[in-house]
């Protein structure tokens, strides 16, 4: 799972065997698996928030939260800061500078030369030299050797001849299994439309799966090929026409990750690292870390110095306690997977009612306050909606209230306590046979601040 400028874990890499300067930047580049999204349904009017103040807070609970979130901030305040964050460059040729239009010719000139034996030559299933697509290839091989045009000519032959002499057209359509699908995964889109890519290092706490991974120098090469293959797989997925996507944005997951006493983890993310920063540049969105432990700063600051600034700046870091509102400022919620604060679900039908389509409202909720959404319903109907607080210590109650006078409120669930062994999302639905409002109450005892997540569909009604 290891990949250049993104690896957690990497050890420095070796410089490269042939006499080319050193690379420029580490980036990794991971898959895609993008699904045509139904249409949205029409929503009601946007309902009506309130925010109350509780009844009673228990002073015993509030001592025993504010030490434990002095415990935590000490924790994230070890973990590295992120530097100001990269902005993706066009990859319109008519948006380059002068200087870089002439680099991007004179590239293109040079290839032509030295491919004019080659016959038609192909990279990531795009024809070299044929259209448009091109300039963006080329683009990324001189963003990665600073424009400097015989080094990027380098680095695309030596590319040119690794993949021929990996026998890449082979790999693509060999059957590697599906033990590390867990490992690493694509996952919805981010809010500049990057397909996103998690990397979940926990899953190698496995034993049997990280042996079968890593013990042997033939199992750390079957890992290569595989994650070689998703890779590419994933690659060619990627819109390589100017102004397209064809970059990915990176999760990398530290929890419960095996650390750096692994050495032969250590060696696979060594080998990975250098395949990748010399074969697949800049197609790297963003690399978000969360659930970062204290002792990654160690080996942060040591791969620190093998990082150029541009590299560094598409990192982002997270700890425990701040993940999911990290993850949120870049991916909206509702195509975060449940697992890391979100409401999406992927591979199945356990959630038939809502999709990535199907927007989420977000309300923070300030510690000691009682939040109440108000959704109006102005006909019958059967209303479906479902909420979460991520790590819930809340209470969540819902009821309806008609329009009427002499209407009856209906309790639909009765306020109660939400632990964060708890089911992470609470789903359900009323038929609604007369005008009235939908409350849903949360009330957040803590002094810690939270987040509500929510969305809520209209169905029509039938007797």
């Amino acid at each position: 799972m290891a990949d250049s400028g993104s690896n957690p874990t990497p050890s420095p890499p070796p410089p490269p065997a042939d006499t080319a300067p050193p690379p420029q930047q580490l980036d990794l580049p991971t898959a895609l698996a993008a699904e045509p999204e139904p249409e949205p349904e029409p929503k009601p009017k946007p309902p009506v928030t309130d925010n109350k103040e509780p009844d009673n807070t228990c002073e015993e609970d509030v001592v025993v939260v504010e030490e434990k979130e002095k415990e935590e901030e000490k924790e994230e305040r070890k973990i590295p800061q992120s530097l100001e964050s990269f902005k993706e460059e066009s990859n319109r040729v008519c948006d380059l500078s002068e200087s870089e239009r002439k680099s991007v010719e004179e590239l293109k000139e040079m290839l032509r030369e030295e491919l004019k034996a080659e016959g038609e030559v192909s990279i990531w299933g795009v024809p070299l030299l044929k259209d448009e697509r091109t300039d963006v290839i080329l683009l990324k091989f001189l963003r990665a050797r600073e424009f400097r045009v015989k080094d990027a000519l380098f680095m695309i032959k030596n590319t040119l001849r690794w993949r021929k002499d990996f026998n890449m057209d082979a790999l693509l359509d060999e059957d590697l299994g599906d033990d590390l699908d867990k490992v690493v995964f694509m996952h919805g889109h981010s809010r500049q439309e990057h397909p996103v890519c998690y990397n979940v290092y926990g899953e190698f706490q496995n034993k049997d799966l990280y042996r079968k991974a890593f013990s042997t120098e033939q199992a750390r090469t079957n890992f290569l090929r595989w994650r070689i293959q998703f890779l590419e797989r994933s690659i060619r997925k990627l819109d390589f026409s100017p102004g397209g996507i064809n970059t990915i944005f990176q999760v990398n997951d530290l929890k419960n990750s095996p650390g750096p006493a692994k050495r032969e983890l250590r060696l696979a993310t060594k080998q990975a690292l250098q395949l990748l920063q010399d074969n697949y540049p800049e197609f790297v969105a963003k690399q978000v870390f969360i659930n970062v432990p204290w002792w990654y700063l160690a080996f942060y600051t040591m791969l620190n110095p093998f990082l150029t600034q541009r590299t560094k700046s598409k990192f982002v870091f997270a700890g425990p306690s701040k993940s999911p509102d990290t993850l949120f400022k870049y991916i909206s919620p509702e195509q975060v997977p449940i697992q890391y604060g979100g409401l999406s679900v992927d591979f199945c039908d356990c959630n038939p009612d809502f999709s990535v389509s199907d927007p989420v409202t977000e309300i923070p909720i300030k510690p000691t306050t009682k939040q109440t959404v108000e959704i109006a319903i102005y006909e019958k109907c059967i209303i479906v909606w479902e909420l979460r607080v991520v790590g819930w210590e809340v209470s969540y109650g819902a009821e309806f209230k008609p329009d009427a006078t002499d209407g009856y409120t209906v309790i639909i669930q009765k306020a109660a306590k939400m632990s964060p062994t708890d089911e992470p999302v609470v789903s359900n639905s009323f038929k609604v046979g007369e005008l009235g409002k939908l409350l849903l109450t949360v009330d957040n005892p803590t002094t810690k601040k939270k987040r509500l997540l929510y969305r809520f569909k209209i169905k029509p009604y039938s007797d």
